[in-house]
């Protein structure tokens, strides 16, 4: 049990430090321009993680399955609603939210006081397997959102820019 106690401890302070990578990045990223590839690429390279349904003690039932895509779905909504882009300098930028941060604690802490009651009840492995399933729920359909409404502001600046060098003086 004391090796289990320490697993648990030291995913949560992993999950913590990724909080606040995760927070910082945000951050960061709000002073740069965006492209399609900075948000399309972060669930790619999150999708390797798959590869642990692999080992037979990550596996879940399918209800945990289920489970887990639909509270990582609700959590997703949290994130679309905070995530917005603008023109600024002829570019699109990621807005900062003041919400964001707040929204990403919050998930934080609901995620390690969820993993400490369901350790207790579920298999570490199993319980691994959810969290990589919920957070893959989470963040897909919110980097869709996020492509999809970078698009739209693309197509805006491309029409905008077509516009303006259509339009000549008399």
């Amino acid at each position: 049990m004391i090796d289990m106690d320490w697993m648990i401890a030291a995913s949560s302070v992993a999950a913590v430090m990724m909080g606040i990578l995760a927070f910082f990045v945000r951050m960061r990223a709000a002073k740069k321009p965006t492209t399609a590839k900075k948000i399309i690429m972060p669930p790619l390279f999150m999708s390797t993680g798959a590869l642990m349904f692999l080992f037979p003690e990550f596996r879940v039932t399918l209800l945990e399955m289920l489970e887990a895509i639909a509270v990582g779905m609700v959590f997703s909504l949290l994130l679309m609603k905070t995530t917005n882009f603008e023109i600024r300098d002829a570019a699109i930028y990621l807005k900062r939210s003041k919400a964001f941060p707040i929204i990403l604690m919050t998930l934080l802490v609901v995620r390690l006081i969820s993993k400490l009651v369901l350790s207790t009840k579920i298999d570490i492995g199993e319980l691994g397997g959810m969290f990589f399933i919920l957070a893959f729920a989470m963040i897909v359909p919110w980097r869709l959102a996020m492509y999809s409404q970078y698009m739209k502001l693309k197509r805006q600046q491309i029409i905008d820019a077509t516009e303006k060098s259509t339009i000549r003086p008399i």
